[in-house]
């Protein structure tokens, strides 16, 4: 009786760790403002380090650019970037994304973007992409951009999906820099 006893307590012990390992992975998709600061920095961080580069910091003025956009996305119900004005004296870096509304979690999100590394090879920017296409590697080499130093990002809603927008300063994908 004694070990029945033992099994019994180890599997109720399993099932709550089992329980608590997936609750960060379902908490995105029922609560996607729920610390999209941490988690969101922390997700670019995690694939800056594993290169080899600076951590990033959350920059506030960035998050409420990015506000403003996803706002506006989820009004017009459609991705575009921000216009660029060449005037500018600090251009922002920005990456745009959009799912299925309840469906995706803040890391999701980012991960997509870094799931264009498959297609990445080192170089100048943009021969950075092994297919030849800058979008196959444009978000990812902003994520990864060696100058760029602060994020801050948003999310928005369309219609029937959730947008996140993130912008970044210094700038990235700068014609004939490598990014890393």
């Amino acid at each position: 009786m004694g070990s029945n006893m033992l099994g019994s307590g180890l599997k109720k012990v399993a099932g709550k760790l089992a329980l608590a390992l997936c609750a960060p992975l379902t908490l995105g998709a029922t609560d996607l403002q729920n610390n999209l600061e941490t988690r969101v920095l922390a997700s670019h961080n995690r694939e800056r380090d594993l290169a080899g580069i600076p951590a990033l910091r959350w920059n506030e003025s960035l998050a409420t650019s990015a506000q403003y956009w996803a706002n506006h996305l989820g009004r017009i119900d459609r991705l575009e970037h921000a216009p660029y004005d060449p005037r500018d004296r600090n251009p922002q870096g920005e990456n745009l994304w959009a799912g299925t509304r309840g469906h995706y979690s803040a890391e999701n999100m980012v991960d997509y973007w870094i799931q264009e590394k498959r297609n990445f090879r080192p170089g100048t920017f943009p021969q950075n992409s092994q297919t030849g296409r800058i979008q196959d590697v444009g978000h990812y080499t902003q994520v990864m951009w060696r100058n760029t130093r602060e994020v801050g990002c948003a999310l928005g809603q369309g219609a029937e999906f959730d947008i996140l927008v993130c912008r970044y300063s210094s700038v990235g994908n700068v014609v004939g820099q490598r990014p890393f």
